[in-house]
């Protein structure tokens, strides 16, 4: 498999966070986020640690550009970190943090490099959060209000534009799960919040096309197949409850189909409040699909309310993460897309892997484990597209080791190992894999 093998333009990158890798988190008027407030809350995260610095980034940008023009990328997906450019949320404007996008914008265009603008990453300003965060109807408004500043200030340069990345993330492991920021634990109100993320991804939409004529717009989710853990009925109906939880909640009100009806049932009472006009705005055509994918998710029969299905673990390769290495399962995801969706096209906006990276005694990151995993998945991938899938790009995730979220700085994801103590970048053995295998093409 070479690059040749893939169509001309195809796009090739590579993704970062804003509050995982910028730091700066209290230079230039930035406000405060709930990862800032959640990292800061003693034992949230792995060893108390936060974004404050991270990979420092909003100073060494230009650094890290220069190792996306030597990793030979062409695109690059990051996110503007909300609270830097509102840092109340919504009304006052900080110039200084929309001059930091301006000049990350201008500088990987500088280098034929093109940028992939996410407008929500997970780091809500801290002061829409005390009014209520995602759960609150308001809070898609002041999104939209969001969306309509940094793309009148960037549409002019950015062409693609993705409004959220992974909602059921925001919604289920902040509200629910009480393991991501804001660290709340309930039902009701991380249903709530689903809505009302993908009621603002609706409502941003038509302000990004108004104010960046001809852009691409589309959103991001992390979708992952269910498997039962064995024929039996009832754990085929317990992968069916988690395919609703985790894919079909998202994908069918997208895609015009309203939300799935036994996952409704589900939810009972703690249905989401859907106002007249709503599912018609979350329904808003968008001109591509973004798929993050890690692996596959193999369950059981459970008892616990209201989803009764219990995760099993399967597999002996596993990532630093726990998760289980299955690349047939990209494939999988991407037939159903294509078959029951019909996305005018589909970017894996996200696919890597953690390894415990270390440097040797000749300064060297051997990670042959990431490059076997990400040939793997390269590979599912040229499948889809000689099948028809209208695969248009690959991200790879991620270009830094950067901060972790609820793992802290355990878990590195990069093609390029970061020394936290010192910021030294270098390349890793996977990133000058993924350098030789973007420049074969360029030779042929």
């Amino acid at each position: 498999m070479k690059r040749s093998d893939f169509p001309s333009d195809f796009t090739w990158g590579t993704a970062t966070s804003a509050y995982q890798i910028e730091g700066a988190v209290a230079e230039d008027g930035r406000g405060v986020s709930i990862w800032d407030t959640f990292s800061h809350t003693p034992g949230k995260t792995r060893g108390g640690d936060t974004g404050d610095v991270a990979c420092d980034h909003y100073h060494r940008y230009l650094e890290d550009i220069a190792l996306m023009k030597e990793l030979g990328v062409n695109a690059y997906r990051f996110s503007v970190a909300w609270p830097r450019v509102l840092p109340e949320g919504r009304g006052r404007v900080n110039e200084k943090g929309l001059g930091f996008y301006d000049r990350l914008v201008d500088a990987l265009l500088a280098q034929g490099i093109t940028p992939w603008a996410t407008l929500y990453h997970w780091d809500l300003p801290q002061p829409l959060e005390d009014q209520g965060g995602w759960p609150v109807r308001e809070t898609a408004y002041a999104f939209a209000e969001y969306a309509d500043l940094l793309t009148r200030r960037l549409g002019d340069r950015v062409r693609h534009w993705i409004t959220l990345n992974e909602p059921w993330c925001s919604a289920h492991l902040g509200y629910l799960a009480g393991v991501h920021a804001p660290g709340k634990r309930d039902l009701s109100l991380a249903v709530r919040a689903a809505h009302h993320l993908l009621l603002a991804h609706g409502l941003a939409v038509p302000l990004i096309r108004q104010n960046a004529p001809g852009a691409r717009v589309g959103l991001t989710l992390n979708l992952s197949p269910g498997h039962p853990a064995s024929p039996h009925p009832a754990d085929i109906a317990a992968a069916r409850r988690f395919d609703g939880f985790q894919n079909r909640w998202y994908l069918d009100p997208l895609f015009g189909f309203g939300y799935p009806k036994d996952v409704l049932a589900l939810y009972g009472q703690a249905a989401p409040p859907v106002q007249e006009g709503d599912l018609a705005v979350i329904a808003t055509p968008t001109d591509f699909l973004g798929v993050n994918y890690y692996s596959r998710t193999v369950v059981r029969e459970g008892s616990e309310e209201p989803y009764r299905f219990q995760y099993v673990r399967v597999g002996e390769e596993r990532t630093a993460m726990d998760w289980e290495v299955y690349p047939e399962g990209l494939l999988e995801l991407l037939r159903r897309l294509w078959r029951e969706y019909r996305p005018g096209a589909i970017y894996i906006t996200e696919n890597g892997a953690a390894y415990p990276d270390a440097v040797g005694e000749d300064g060297e990151v051997r990670d042959l484990e990431r490059i076997h995993y990400l040939q793997r998945h390269l590979a599912q991938c040229l499948t889809a597209l000689q099948e028809g899938v209208p695969l248009r790009g690959y991200f790879v995730w991620s270009l830094l080791d950067n901060f972790e979220w609820a793992e802290g700085y355990s878990k590195r994801f990069g093609l390029v190992h970061v020394d936290f103590a010192t910021q030294r970048r270098r390349l890793k053995e996977s990133g000058r894999w993924w350098q030789g295998f973007l420049r074969e093409a360029v030779r042929l």
